[in-house]
């Protein structure tokens, strides 16, 4: 497992426990005492460490390469799934993933990006970073979804959509335009759910919904705290200031109105216990899905308008 700067105190002291197990096996003693007493500190270097988190250390948990993905989730909280592909227009974008599933029993549109778990994957998921075709795919079985009147949930997670040449000749910012357009204009229950990093136009590309959830370590921004640091100070290295200053966890973002429920993860990060948080987010889905699904196309409409032209007001004193 990959272990952050901040998380070494406690991987030094679970490994001390173990060679401590192992130590004693072979000399077939008894050690309890002393590993209890370890285990007691590790359970407090724990706490101290994951309740006092920054945000910028919040930001490194939810870019973790251990963290479950689009796919990950998709395993674990769907019954069976179908994947789509291609847009029909370019290509087929393995950065978005998308497909028919059942849900705890609800037949589902579910769609994500994915990233890669090593160099080879991540080449070819293009780093969880879509091209406009991903996009165009999206909103083609988004429609689709709407014509069966299936719920469409959504799974963000990455750093920005594709900002290369060839994205841009393709049209990358006009897919994003027309996904944000037509996904506010449809007639179907749409769920997002910020699992990891939500980065910019690409993850907005995939996030107009009627609810919009987000994992408690993830985070949701108009630009990736290094981004912003470069603009106002010149210098990436400032990008744990910029990460406190953006307001971009889960807490801000129910603040502001922005997002409706934070899911609490596993203690350390959604990555020290999969199988949990996939239940946790299955839970969730299946609540905001039996609450959407009754309401008609119209009130679904008008509830999503008023709730996005809501977010972003704000009183001034005079």
């Amino acid at each position: 497992m990959t272990v952050l700067e901040f998380e070494k105190p406690i991987y030094e002291l679970e490994a001390k426990i173990e060679e401590l197990r192992n130590h004693g096996d072979d000399l077939k003693i008894s050690i309890e005492p002393e590993i209890r007493k370890l285990q007691e500190k590790l359970e407090k270097v724990k706490t101290q460490i994951y309740k006092n988190l920054t945000v910028w250390q919040r930001v490194q948990i939810a870019r973790h390469p251990d963290r479950p993905y689009t796919l990950d989730y998709i395993r674990m909280i769907t019954d069976e799934f179908v994947e789509l592909h291609g847009d029909r227009q370019y290509a087929d974008d393995l950065a978005l993933i998308a497909g028919f599933a059942r849900i705890d029993g609800h037949k589902v549109m579910i769609l994500g990006h994915q990233k890669g778990r090593d160099t080879k994957e991540n080449v070819k998921r293009n780093f969880g970073c879509a091209h406009p075709e991903g996009y165009r795919k999206a909103m083609r079985l988004m429609e689709m979804a709407a014509k069966f009147r299936l719920p469409v949930v959504t799974l963000i997670d990455t750093p920005g959509a594709y900002p290369g040449i060839g994205a841009e000749e393709r049209g990358q910012a006009q897919a994003i335009a027309e996904n944000l357009c037509d996904m506010s204009r449809l007639s179907t229950p749409v769920i997002a759910v910020v699992i990891g990093e939500g980065g910019s136009g690409g993850a907005i590309g995939i996030g107009v919904a009627d609810r919009v959830l987000i994992l408690e370590h993830a985070y949701y921004s108009v630009i990736s705290p290094e981004g912003c640091a470069s603009i106002l100070w010149r210098s990436a290295e400032k990008a744990p200031q910029a990460a406190e200053a953006l307001k971009i966890t889960g807490e801000h973002l129910r603040d502001f109105g922005i997002a409706d429920e934070v899911i609490e993860e596993p203690r350390g990060g959604a990555h020290r216990d999969p199988v949990l948080i996939a239940e946790r987010l299955k839970g969730a889905l299946v609540k905001h899905i039996g609450e959407l699904v009754p309401l008609s196309g119209e009130e679904l409409l008008e509830q999503r308008y008023q709730k996005f032209r809501a977010i972003g007001m704000f009183q001034s004193k005079k």
